[in-house]
C-alpha cells in the first residue's frame, strides 16, 4: 500500500448549531446516543484500515482533544495514531484562515511524515464510506486530485456547489449553487454534489496551497478557490460515493449508502429522528463496520422501572434510543435518544427529542420537538416545546421549524 496521511479537518466553529457549539467545536457535539460527530470519519478511516491520523482543531477545542486523548488511543507500536494538531500560527499572525490555510499552516506534518498520498476530510459530516475503494480508484486514474460526490435529484442541486465531469468522471467544471445544474453523463436525471472529502498527491496539495497562500483576495477555501484553481490544469476525478459498498453481517446485502451535513438544528434533529425509524437510513448495528462510540463502562445498563398500569405510572420507551446508565422511571418516551445518565422521572412524557448527557426531568414534565443538552435538571412539571414565547422568555432556542433547544447546564 502506497504510504498514506489521513488529516482531518475539525476546526469549523459551527455557527449554525448554536447553542450546542457554545463550549465545543462542531465535530465535538454528541450524537446518537454514545458517539461524537467525529467519531464517524475516524470509524471509517480505522475500519478501512487508515490508523495515521491528524485531526486539525482550532475553535473551542477542549472537549474535542479530551475525547480523542482519552478514547482513541491507537497502537503506536505499530505506528498508528489519532493525534490532535491545534491551530499554532505557523505562518504568521493568522489562526486558520480557511480549510486550505489550516492544511498551508501544517505543511511540516507532510515533510515530517512524508506520505505519498494524502486524505484531506471533513470532521463534522454522518457517514458510512469505505475509504479503500476511493483510494483505489484515485489510484486507478492516477489522479492528482480525487474528490468524493454525492449525485442528488437535479431539482434539488441548486442548493449545493456543483462538480461537472466529462464521461471518465474528471472534473471539467464547477458552479456554486447553479440556477441550471448541469447532469451526470449518463445520468441526466442527477447532478453531482462535493462532500468535502478529498484525496492528494502529496505534492499536489503541497503546491496547491501554498499558491492559494499568495493570493491576498483568496477566502483559502478548498471549494471556493483551490479546486476551482487546480481542476483546469491538473488531473482532478471525482468518486461516485453511492458506489461505495459495505457489507451486511451474514449476508451478500450491502447498506444503503447515507451522508448527511447535520450543520444546522433542524438537520441535526432531523438525523436522530431518523435513527429511532425503524429502518435507521444510516445503520449503527453492522458488526462488519461498526462506528466506535464510547459511552462510559463505569455505568450499568438502562433501567425501567415501575409497571404500575393502574395508576399509568410505567416505564416505557418506544421508537427510541436509551444509553448505558438511563433511568426511565414511571415516565415514557416516544422517538427519543437517550444518552448516557439520563433520568426520565414518574408521569413525564419526552417526545419527539435529544436529550444529552446526565439530564434529570423531573415528574409530570411534558417535553416534545427538544434538543436539551448535558447537565439539565428540569423541575417537576415543566413543558418545553409547547409554548414558543414561554420558551424564548427563558433564553431557550427556538427555531423557524418549532424545535427548542435549551443550552448545556442551564439552570430554572
Amino acid at each position: 500500500m502506497s504510504k498514506t496521511l489521513v488529516m482531518v479537518l475539525a476546526g469549523g466553529q459551527g455557527s449554525r448549531l448554536m447553542p450546542l457549539t457554545t463550549e465545543r467545536a462542531k465535530p465535538a457535539v454528541p450524537f446518537g446516543g454514545v458517539y461524537r460527530i467525529i467519531d464517524f470519519v475516524l470509524s471509517n478511516f480505522v475500519n478501512s484500515g487508515y490508523m495515521q491520523i491528524k485531526v486539525l482543531t482550532q475553535f473551542m477545542s477542549n472537549s474535542l482533544n479530551q475525547h480523542i486523548a482519552r478514547n482513541w488511543g491507537l497502537s503506536m507500536q505499530f505506528n498508528q495514531y489519532v493525534e490532535t494538531v491545534p491551530a499554532q500560527q505557523r505562518t504568521g499572525d493568522n489562526w486558520y484562515l480557511g480549510s486550505a490555510d489550516a492544511i498551508f499552516q501544517n505543511l511540516n506534518i507532510l515533510r515530517d511524515e512524508r506520505p505519498e498520498h494524502v486524505f484531506v476530510f471533513s470532521g463534522d459530516h454522518i457517514y458510512k464510506m469505505d475509504v479503500s475503494q476511493m483510494f483505489n480508484f484515485h489510484l486507478h486514474k492516477d489522479a492528482d486530485m480525487t474528490i468524493a460526490a454525492i449525485p442528488v435529484p437535479l431539482k434539488d442541486a441548486s442548493q449545493f456547489g456543483v462538480i461537472e465531469v466529462d464521461e471518465d468522471w474528471r472534473m471539467i467544471g464547477f458552479e456554486e449553487k447553479p440556477k441550471e445544474p448541469k447532469g451526470i453523463p449518463g445520468r441526466p436525471d442527477l447532478a453531482l454534489a462535493s462532500m468535502g472529502n478529498y484525496i492528494f498527491k502529496r505534492d499536489t496539495l503541497a503546491q496547491a496551497v501554498s499558491e492559494d497562500a499568495e493570493k491576498k483576495e483568496s477566502a483559502h477555501d478548498f471549494g471556493k478557490n483551490v479546486i476551482p484553481a487546480l481542476y483546469p490544469r491538473k488531473k482532478v476525478y471525482i468518486y461516485d460515493y453511492l458506489s461505495n459498498k459495505i457489507r451486511l453481517p451474514d449476508s451478500d446485502q450491502y447498506e444503503k449508502p447515507y451522508w448527511r451535513d447535520v450543520g444546522t438544528i433542524w438537520s441535526y434533529w432531523e438525523s436522530h429522528m431518523e435513527l429511532v425509524s425503524v429502518s435507521p437510513a444510516v445503520n449503527l448495528y453492522n458488526r462488519n463496520w461498526p462506528i466506535f462510540g464510547f459511552p462510559d463502562v463505569n455505568m450499568p445498563s438502562a433501567k425501567f422501572v415501575f409497571a404500575d398500569q393502574a395508576n399509568q405510572r410505567v416505564g416505557l420507551a418506544t421508537d427510541s434510543m436509551v444509553s448505558v446508565g438511563c433511568i426511565i422511571s414511571g415516565g415514557r418516551i416516544d422517538r427519543t435518544i437517550l444518552s448516557p445518565g439520563v433520568r426520565v422521572n414518574s408521569y413525564a412524557l419526552v417526545e419527539n427529542s435529544i436529550i444529552l448527557n446526565n439530564t434529570n426531568i423531573g415528574r409530570y414534565c411534558r417535553i416534545r420537538n427538544a434538543i436539551i443538552d448535558k447537565n439539565v435538571t428540569i423541575p417537576n412539571d415543566t413543558e418545553i416545546g409547547y409554548d414558543p414565547e414561554q420558551d424564548k422568555a427563558r433564553g431557550f432556542t427556538v427555531t423557524d421549524e418549532g424545535l427548542v433547544v435549551v443550552p448545556k447546564g442551564y439552570r430554572f
